[in-house]
Parts: structure tokens; C-alpha cells; sequence
């Protein structure tokens, strides 16, 4: 056991924390987080032009061309907004100017996006490509061009100008090297050589693609996160830099396959994990606090009771640091378990249509049940399956809390028999 305890300690720590804290994925972590405002505006048209009411449907359709417009600002150009985002957070975390990172980024992806138009020799943007489907392209760039632009301005292979002239004028001209040269290379690959990067890029992140929409992928991704919370790491954000641009690339197919009236094709798209096996936080912990609302242990009730308020907005961490969950085999299992169980069930609801597929964005602030009506855009099965997976995850942890309710209470009177015995009357 204390070997497995250093090996944890000393090898699987130390890779995590850099998979945690590494700029590159961290900057792609917080780019999938600043983007999350334009989705959620997007899917409020998307659920207005959707919404579950019989007749609807007719009533809305002389408004749907208008209605998809905020769609398409939205969701049709979200690779840019990814590219945009990724590249000013690595700009600021390496200490360059956020803004031309940004600027140079997102250039450099718009020109390898047009096409020929027609055949008068002009090009256009494939607006196609600035969806889900450029989404791993534009992390590719972000992460390419801020680096150029950095080592080149260190090497100061950069236009310099007198320390008179204002700061914005400086850094435009400083930015003019690395974006020149930036520019050439990409054109040289793309039209000259006539490389298709999407393709080759795609070509790339597709067995991962293909095995997070899996019921293996996916509860193996369940299983990971749980067992970095279970000790003491943030799953959900070490692996977000990761899966995150899936599911959202799922999500945006989604959006795409509802707007056209085509079946939806993903099931673990950006909703899934967060509402429907995190309810209350990581591991259904809601339902533990539910449990031990009335424990007959003072420690267990009041955590439960202050934890409560916070964990109806998907906030676990009082009851997880506070029982505690991590590296408490008593919790430990049944938190995994909950977690396996509830994926494997509303994967194969879903995989059956017996409940709808993701499609809505909303906060992972959103309440359980009401999240569930609204990320499937408003399917009452969906709210249903919410409420009977908060009992499913009760009767997982009832057992588990009753035993630890035990040792807590064999505990206590251990402590006060030793108190009596150890009381100077007692003593002999």
C-alpha cells in the first residue's frame, strides 16, 4: 500500500499537475470557458425556434429564417471564437500582447478557409469550415502562431521602434514579422502545396472522436475524472483541456443537425457529462447530501445541510472536502459507481431515443431537472430521467453512508470509554 501511495505521489502527481497547469492546455481550457456567453444566446433562438408546444411549429415557421441568423453568428463561426479565445489566453499566459496573438491567429485560420469562388479567379470563405468542423484546425493554429510570434519577437527578429512612440504603434509594428511570415507559410501549405490541413487535422483527433461518443470511451473518461477527485485532483478540469473541444464540436454537429431537421448524431455532446451524471457536482454527490440530510451524526447532518444550497447549483465541493470523499475507500466507491452507473444509463435512454440527445447549452450552474428539461430543449422525459437518477444514486450511496454512519458512531464511543477509563477514579 505505501508503495502504491509514493508511486501515486511521485509519478502520477506530478504528470497530472502538469496536464493542470501547462499554458498551452490551460489556455485551452479557459478558451472552450469564454466562449460558453455566445453559445448560450445562441441556443435561446435555437430553443425558441424548437420549443416542445404543440402547433409550434406552424406558429414559428414564417419567423425561422430570422431566427437562425443569431444561430449562425453563433454556433456557425464558433471555430473562430475558439482560435480568437485560445490565442489571446496564451498570449497573456506567455506575456505577450493578448491582442495581436489574437489578431495574427485568427487571421492566419480565415485564409486557410478560402476557397475559389466560382471561376473568376476570386476567393471566399468557406463558412462551412468555421463551424464544428475547423474547430481541432483552430486550436492548431492558436497554439502554432502565438509560439512563432513569441520566439521571434525574443530573438528580436522583430521591427522595432523608438521608445517615443506609443505602445499600440509599437506592438502593431512588432507584430508585422511574425505575421508576415506566418502568412507566407500557411499560404505556401495550403495553396501552394494545396494541403488540406482540416483534413490531415481531422484525420488526427478522430479515434478520440469517435470514442468519446462510445459507451467504452465514455465511462472510461467517467472513470478517469472520478478517480483523480477520489484523489483529491479536479478531474472535471485536468481532462477539460482535452475532451472539452469534443463535446463542443458534438454540440455544434447537433445544433447543426436540429437547425436543418436531421437526427441528431451525437450523444455525449457538451450537456451530457455536466447535467446528466454530474447532478449536484461530480459523482450525483446531491443524492449523498439528500441521504445524510437527517444523519444521525451531528458531523455528516450539518455538512449535508450547509453543502445542500450549493449543490443544487452544482457546487460538491463542501460535502466532497468536507465527509471527505477523497481518499475515503467508504465514499470512494460508491462515488465512482454513481457516476459509471448514470452514464451507462442515460447513454443507452439516449442511444434508444427513449430520452432526447443534448443540444441546448446552458450554465453547469443550472439546477438539476430544470438543466435536464433544457439541454434536450425541453423534453419532460429528460426531466423525469433527472429526478429517477437522483434516486438511483441514493440507493447507491445508501449502504456506504449507513456503514460510515456506524464507524463514526463506534468511533465516538471508543473515544468516551477511553475518557472514563482514563478519569483518576478509574484508575488503579
Amino acid at each position: 500500500m505505501n508503495a502504491g501511495k509514493v508511486f501515486v505521489k511521485r509519478y502520477i502527481i506530478p504528470s497530472l499537475q502538469f496536464l493542470d497547469t501547462n499554458p498551452y492546455l490551460s489556455s485551452v481550457r479557459s478558451g472552450m470557458v469564454a466562449i460558453v456567453p455566445p453559445l448560450i444566446i445562441g441556443s435561446l433562438f435555437i430553443l425558441i425556434a424548437n420549443f416542445p408546444v404543440p402547433g409550434w411549429n406552424a406558429i414559428i415557421a414564417p419567423y425561422l429564417p430570422l431566427l437562425k441568423i443569431p444561430v449562425s453568428a453563433t454556433y456557425g463561426l464558433i471555430s473562430v471564437y475558439v482560435c480568437l479565445a485560445i490565442s489571446y489566453d496564451l498570449g497573456r499566459l506567455k506575456g505577450d500582447d493578448p491582442l495581436s496573438c489574437a489578431i495574427i491567429a485568427v487571421l492566419i485560420f480565415l485564409m486557410i478557409h478560402l476557397v475559389p469562388a466560382g471561376t473568376s479567379g476570386d476567393y471566399t470563405l468557406s463558412m462551412e469550415s468555421l463551424g464544428s468542423i475547423g474547430m481541432f484546425t483552430a486550436i492548431i493554429i492558436a497554439l502554432v502562431t502565438v509560439p512563432v510570434k513569441i520566439f521571434l519577437t525574443n530573438k528580436k527578429l522583430v521591427i522595432r521602434m523608438p521608445e517615443s512612440v506609443p505602445p499600440a504603434v509599437q506592438e502593431s509594428f512588432r507584430s508585422l514579422t511574425p505575421l508576415f511570415l506566418l502568412i507566407i507559410i500557411f499560404w505556401l501549405i495550403r495553396f501552394v502545396l494545396d494541403i488540406a490541413i482540416d483534413d490531415i487535422v481531422q484525420a488526427i483527433f478522430h479515434p478520440l472522436v469517435f470514442a468519446l461518443d462510445t459507451l467504452p470511451g465514455i465511462l472510461f473518461y467517467a472513470f478517469i475524472v472520478t478517480i483523480l477527485w477520489s484523489i483529491g485532483i479536479n478531474g472535471d478540469n485536468t481532462m477539460d483541456s482535452i475532451v472539452a473541444p469534443i463535446f463542443l464540436m458534438y454540440l455544434t454537429a447537433n445544433v447543426e443537425a436540429i437547425s436543418s431537421g436531421q437526427p441528431l448524431p451525437y450523444i455525449t455532446a457538451s450537456g451530457f457529462f455536466s447535467t446528466f451524471v454530474n447532478i449536484g457536482g461530480t459523482g450525483a454527490t446531491l443524492a449523498l447530501a439528500f441521504l445524510m440530510f437527517r444523519s444521525k451524526d451531528p458531523g455528516y447532518r450539518e455538512v449535508s445541510r450547509l453543502s445542500l444550497p450549493a449543490q443544487c447549483f452544482s457546487i460538491n465541493e463542501p460535502i466532497f472536502f468536507g465527509f471527505p470523499i477523497v481518499m475515503n475507500p467508504v465514499f470512494m466507491v460508491p462515488f465512482i459507481i454513481s457516476t459509471l452507473a448514470l452514464t451507462t444509463g442515460t447513454f443507452l435512454l439516449m442511444d434508444l431515443g427513449m430520452i432526447s440527445r443534448p443540444f441546448i447549452d446552458v450554465p453547469w450552474t443550472t439546477p438539476p431537472v430544470i438543466a435536464h428539461y433544457l439541454v434536450t430543449g425541453g423534453d419532460i422525459r429528460a426531466a423525469i430521467w433527472g429526478l429517477v437518477s437522483i434516486g438511483i444514486a441514493m440507493i447507491i450511496y445508501y449502504p456506504f453512508a449507513r456503514h460510515a454512519e456506524k464507524q463514526r458512531t463506534n468511533s465516538d464511543k471508543e473515544m468516551d470509554r477511553a475518557d472514563i477509563i482514563c478519569q483518576p477514579d478509574n484508575i488503579l
